[in-house]
Formats: structure tokens, sequence, C-alpha cells
């Protein structure tokens, strides 16, 4: 018997757990298809909410704040270094693994890397409130990176060399973020701004080869 209620009460969790993720995307696009066309500032919780069909109180219930709703991989943006950090392979330095990884995402023309188009590009420019919050997720990134390379190194977390390792490894991807949407807003397709970045890029991580090329060898 304990055994049947289980199994009906899985696909019934399950169920809800997929429903929960729909209205999450659902207020997202519909959030961020009202920021491109009438600007964030501009766009209330309640237009969101009718354009949604959705309740007030149930677009808050899912982004406390507005700007979650057009900024809606933060957590995959902020913990994106340290990951690919974590999952080096063996005799990669920190570096390495970092340098690859962006021209992956180049390659690829991530989303996450700044490949997301130039309505959404624009959307954040034009925004004060969604610039500073750019700038808060950069921050933590680096923050992310600095203690991901203090366990990788067996250092403090107030260590100042995983700190200000961090804080290199992350101007750098800060800088080459900001490229990809000046050439976004310049109206470039991702085809040419992957190629014009992939190589600002191998300039940008070579000047950090001689003070990070052999730190935080896996």
């Amino acid at each position: 018997m304990g055994n049947e209620t289980s199994t009906a009460v899985e696909p019934m969790t399950g169920l809800r757990e997929s429903k929960k993720r729909e209205t999450r995307q659902l207020i997202s696009d519909q959030a961020t298809r009202l920021f491109i066309a009438q600007g964030f500032e501009e766009t209330t919780i309640a237009e969101i909410a009718v354009a949604a069909r959705v309740a007030k109180k149930t677009v808050t219930n899912y982004f406390p704040r507005k700007e979650d709703m057009a900024l809606d991989h933060q957590e995959e943006f902020v913990g994106s270094l340290a990951h690919t950090v974590a999952t080096r392979g063996a005799g990669e330095s920190a570096l390495t693994a970092l340098r690859h990884a962006f021209e992956t995402a180049v390659a690829a023309q991530n989303p996450v890397a700044g490949f997301a188009g130039p309505d959404f590009a624009r959307m954040i420019d034009d925004s004060p409130t969604l610039s500073v919050c750019l700038r808060s997720l950069h921050d933590r990134r680096e923050e992310a990176l600095a203690n991901a390379l203090a366990q990788a190194t067996g250092s403090a977390t107030a260590d100042i060399t995983p700190r200000t390792a961090a804080a290199l490894l992350g101007a750098v991807h800060r800088v080459l973020f900001r490229r990809i949407q000046e050439l976004t807003l310049a109206d470039r397709t991702n085809d040419d701004i992957a190629q014009a970045v992939a190589d600002e890029a191998a300039r940008a991580f070579d000047m950090l080869e001689p003070a990070l090329g052999d730190y935080a060898v896996a």
C-alpha cells in the first residue's frame, strides 16, 4: 500500500513542478516582451500579470524583484566561472580552463556569454536599473570564482591571492561581455561578433598568461 501511494504521489509532484516551471517561464517571457517593447522602467507588474494571464501576486511570488524577470538566468551566470574551475581537467590551470570555456561559449554564441540579441542588449543598455543589476551579477560571479580558486588551491577565502586572480579573470570576462554587447548594439551579426571577439579574447587572455599561466593547476 505504501509503495502504491508513493508511486501515485511522485507523478503528481512532477506535474506540479513542471507546471511551476511553465508558469515561471511564461511570466518571464511576457515580461521581457513588454520590457523590450516599452522599456523596463515603464512596465508595471500589473501589465505583466495581465499579459501572462496570472494574478499580480503570482508574478511577485515567482519574481520578488522586477529585474529578475529580465535577467532570469542569474544563477547560471553567477556560477559559470566557478563551475569551470571546479570541473577543469587534470593538469589544466584555471586560466586555461576559463579560456577554453569562453572560446566554446563564443563559438556556440551562448546567451550567457552575451549573445542575447540586439533587442535584449538595448533593453539592458537603456535601463539604469538593469545596468546596475548586471554589474552586481558580474561582482557576484567574481566572488564565486574567488571562492572556487581558494578551494582549488587550498587557500583561505580571505587570502589575497585567489581574490586577486579572480579579479583579473573576472575583469577579462567582464570586458569581453561588454564588448559583445557593444558590437550587438552596433548591429553586427552574431557570426561577425563571434569572429571579432574570438580574436580579441585571445589577446586579452594572453595578457594574463605571465601572471596566471600556472596558477591553480589541477
